[in-house]
Formats: C-alpha cells, sequence, structure tokens
C-alpha cells in the first residue's frame, strides 16, 4: 500500500496537514494570500475555495483507492480483532458470573444480617431513650408528689393540720425538691436527664398544677416570714425562747429563698440569690418608709415624738439583729452549684446583701437613707410656716437630743439575741461608735430648721 502510494504520488502536501502546529485559520490566510494581491478590493476568494475542494476530492479518491486496494487485508484485520474479542467476552463472562454468585453470598451473609442487625441496634436505642425518658418522668412525678407532702407540712391551717405546730423546716426541704426537679426539666438536651420531658403531657400537668403553684406559695410564704420579722417593739422585747423561734422560722425562710433562687441562664461564678436579697431588700425598705412617714409626721405634732422614736429605734434594732443572724448564718450548698467553691467573702448570708446595697452595715444604711429622706419633710414643714414650724424651732434641743438617743438606742442589738464572739458592741464604745450616724440623723432635723 506504500509502494503503490510511492508509485502515484500526491501534490497535496500532506507534511503541512499532519504537523502538530497546524491551524486552520493560518492555513486558510496563507491560501488567500497566494492566490491574491493584498492590496485588491474585494478579495477573491473563489480561487482558494476552489483549491480547497479540490483537494478534499482527491484526498477522498485516495482514500477510496487504498480501501479498495487493501479490502482483504482490512477484512481480516477486522475478522482477527472481532474473533480476539469474542474470546475475552466468553472469559469475562465466567468471571462475572463467578463474582456475582460470591455478591449474593456476600449479601446473604453480611448486607442481610448487618441490615438486621442495625433495625436490632436502632430498636434497642429507641427502647433505651424510651426506659430513661419512662425513668425521668417517675423521677419527675415522684418529686411532685413529695414537693405536694413538703407543702401541706408548712401550714398548720386546714381539717387536716388541725392542731399541728406550723413546721417552718418543710420550706426548706420543699425548696430541695424543687432544685431536685430543676435539674431534670431544665436539663432538656440530648443526652441529658430531661430531654424529651417538655413533651409528656403529665410532667406538663405537673409543671402547671404542682410545681409552680407550690413554688410560687413556698416563696410567698418565705417572703412574709421575712416582712414580719420583728424581735423588738416599742413596747418591748420578745423573749429568749420567742426570739430563737423567730430567728430559726426567719433562717428557714433566708435558707429557702437562697435556694429557689432563679438559675437557669446564669454562669455559678456570677450567681446571687436574687430572691433572698430583694425580699431582704424589701423588709430594709419597709422599715425605712415607715419610719420616715411616721417621723415625720411627729416633727409636725410633737407630743407623739416619744413614742414615734421609741418605734423608729425598734424597727432599728430589728435590723440589728437580722444583720446578726445573716452575720452568724452560714449560706447553705447549693445542688445546684456544688462544684463551685465560694470565697471566705460569702460564707455567710450577710455579705452578699451588704455588697447588694452598697454599704457597710444595715443601721447604718438605715439612718443615712431615713436622714436623706427626713431633710426634705423637715424643710415642707419648715415652709409650711404656722405652729408645727414654731414648735419645732422652739424645741430643737430638745428634739435633737431625743433623735440622737433614739439612733443609739436603735444600734443596740435586741437583749435576747446573741452577737458573735468578738463582734459584740460595748455600751461605752457604741455611742462613740455611731456619732456618724447621730450627727446625720441631727442634722437632718435641726440642720434645716434655721434660726
Amino acid at each position: 500500500m506504500a509502494a503503490a502510494a510511492e508509485e502515484e504520488p500526491s501534490y497535496i502536501d500532506y507534511e503541512t496537514f499532519l504537523d502538530p502546529g497546524f491551524t486552520p485559520s493560518a492555513f486558510a490566510n496563507t491560501l488567500v494570500l497566494s492566490t491574491n494581491n493584498p492590496n485588491d478590493t474585494p478579495l477573491d476568494l473563489s480561487t482558494p475555495l476552489s483549491k480547497v475542494l479540490f483537494d478534499a476530492q482527491e484526498i477522498d479518491s485516495h482514500i477510496d483507492l487504498l480501501t479498495t486496494r487493501s479490502s482483504v487485508p482490512l477484512l481480516t484485520h477486522t475478522k482477527e480483532q472481532t474473533d480476539a474479542s469474542t474470546r475475552i467476552i466468553s472469559e469475562i463472562d465466567g468471571q462475572v458470573k463467578s463474582l456475582n454468585e460470591s455478591y449474593k453470598q456476600l449479601e446473604k451473609e453480611v448486607i442481610q444480617k448487618h441490615a438486621e442487625a442495625d433495625e436490632v441496634r436502632q430498636v434497642a436505642s429507641r427502647l433505651w431513650e424510651t426506659l430513661k425518658l419512662g425513668r425521668a418522668v417517675g423521677r419527675s412525678l415522684q418529686l411532685g408528689r413529695q414537693l405536694e407532702v413538703q407543702h401541706s407540712e408548712i401550714s398548720s391551717s386546714g381539717p387536716a393540720a388541725a392542731g399541728r405546730k406550723e413546721d417552718h423546716r418543710a420550706l426548706v426541704r420543699c425548696a430541695h425538691t424543687i432544685l431536685s426537679l430543676r435539674e431534670i426539666l431544665d436539663h432538656k438536651e440530648p443526652g441529658e436527664e430531661g430531654h424529651g420531658l417538655d413533651r409528656v403531657n403529665a410532667i406538663k400537668s405537673l409543671q402547671d398544677s404542682v410545681i409552680a403553684p407550690i413554688e410560687r406559695s413556698v416563696r410567698s410564704t418565705a417572703e412574709q416570714i421575712i416582712r414580719e420579722f420583728a424581735i423588738g417593739s416599742a413596747t418591748g422585747t420578745a423573749t429568749f425562747a420567742q426570739s430563737e423561734e423567730i430567728k430559726a422560722r426567719i433562717v428557714s425562710a433566708m435558707f429557702t429563698l437562697y435556694l429557689i433562687s432563679p438559675t437557669s441562664g446564669v454562669k455559678a461564678d456570677k450567681w446571687t440569690p436574687q430572691l433572698l436579697l430583694q425580699a431582704l431588700e424589701t423588709y430594709l425598705r419597709n422599715a425605712l418608709q415607715s419610719s420616715i412617714t411616721s417621723l415625720a409626721r411627729s416633727l409636725g405634732t410633737l407630743p407623739s415624738l416619744d413614742r414615734t422614736l421609741a418605734e423608729v429605734a425598734a424597727r432599728c434594732q430589728n435590723l440589728v439583729a437580722l444583720e446578726i443572724i445573716l452575720d452568724s448564718t452560714k449560706a447553705p450548698a447549693h445542688p445546684l452549684y456544688s462544684h463551685v467553691k465560694h470565697g471566705a467573702e460569702k460564707s455567710n448570708l450577710l455579705q452578699p446583701l451588704l455588697a447588694y446595697l452598697e454599704t457597710g452595715s444595715l443601721p447604718s444604711y438605715f439612718w443615712r437613707s431615713m436622714a436623706s429622706s427626713l431633710s426634705t419633710r423637715v424643710v415642707e414643714i419648715v415652709n409650711r410656716g404656722g405652729v408645727s414650724a414654731r414648735t419645732l424651732k422652739t424645741n430643737r434641743s430638745s428634739v435633737g437630743d431625743a433623735i440622737r438617743e433614739c439612733v443609739i438606742k436603735g444600734s443596740q442589738p435586741p437583749s435576747t439575741v446573741a452577737v458573735a464572739k468578738g463582734k459584740g458592741l460595748r455600751p461605752e464604745s457604741e455611742k462613740s461608735s455611731w456619732d456618724r450616724e447621730v450627727a446625720v440623723m441631727v442634722g437632718s432635723v435641726v440642720g434645716n430648721l434655721g434660726r
């Protein structure tokens, strides 16, 4: 075939078309320029086009000639390729069949068993989740029932509690049970004990009809105990036994509010007993407001001043007693924050309150806050004029002395309240200890009377 090609040379330049760098556009451009003058307008494209068509016909004729002369070798080569392909396919068919049989055996022994095992795993996993959910539901319901029983022990009212004494310690027991319920119900993330409980109707009913009402009741009862705290009054002081009972009740109330203060979303190192601090602040504010109102009224009617100052002193003595109780009461361990170790400054219940109020002591806060509000009231009395203002100015010396004695007396702890060792207030030194508070209180009244 090569010899025939050499015997019949072609004018076609095969080397050009076989060149790896051949590009149709460059070949066409060369062909046009070789058959035209670049300066002619328009260019004659029929000549180069005819040449290309003629070359294509020549190549087609050459292909037809070669295939005609070499038909036998081509058919022989094709037959050999077909026979080789047939032999290869027959060999591959046997191997593919063997592979399919092996796969079926593998599917039967491994894949199907794995699918069955995976189903068993899913069933076991769901059973385990159901078991955990059932245990959590059971524990929550048990704690809810326990909370109901403990709550019934708090109050001595009702036919079932007839003749039974109030058990204020049940408040603390209720608080611990509420925390146990929070430990379950507030941990809802996957893997935690309370996961999925919010979708259980029994738990929703438990929260709405048992936990929430009892928690409100426990909080209300504890806050009421703190509001009613009073060891001394203008007419006298409670006995030692009564004082001990009052102290035990308020400690139980404070522990309760300390424990049930909100914990959700609060970091352990930033947590404070919010409910306790608010209740104690409310008690202090009420004592202040009552004292300011009654003292301002008595300054306008001096005959009632002595009785009012006795009441104010008694309220401050109650604050002194409260401060002593807070100072001697160690903060209870919080079950939800048991892993956090608080510093020495948080070892009792007094320091968080002083930090919250930004003061050094409750009596000092009481006298200074009252003095700042009393100044305005005295100025109002003086500006109104009349008999009240003239009487108050005339008796400024005796009023100042009475206020001074009230501050000193009110800053003393009640006789039935034991002061912690090393923190006692000695009568001789106490007068000088409260000189600043005396000066502030006397100045708020006498200093605003003018001349």
